[in-house]
């Protein structure tokens, strides 16, 4: 198939398809996990000059993927809003563990 996009032709395989919603949701789970730290102890969250409290915000996404690796299993199919939803939280939430030394970034 071929997809015009100005003067540029660009040929774009029919067996390269984009995941369904249900397996974008696992990678972004995957992806989310891999980044962030989901295992360290209140000792390392919990340092001086916090902006917002690291170990909520990191309960708070945990819950969130347990949640969403729960629906999924029982195959609920996610929207793209969701996955958008999920993927802003946690960009901020990595933001916050930036600023507050948690993690690097």
């Amino acid at each position: 198939m071929t997809w015009l996009a100005g003067r540029q032709r660009y040929n774009v395989s029919m067996s390269r398809s984009k995941p369904d919603t249900p397996e974008a949701m696992r990678r972004l789970i995957a992806e989310i996990r891999a980044t962030i730290p989901m295992d360290l102890s209140e000792a390392e969250l919990c340092r001086d000059g916090c902006n917002a409290c690291s170990l909520k915000l990191l309960e708070f996404l945990s819950s969130e993927l347990e949640g969403w690796e729960a629906r999924l299993d029982a195959g609920e199919k996610p929207g793209l809003a969701e996955l958008s939803q999920l993927a802003r939280s946690a960009r901020k939430i990595h933001r916050v563990l930036v600023r507050n030394g948690v993690i690097e970034g």
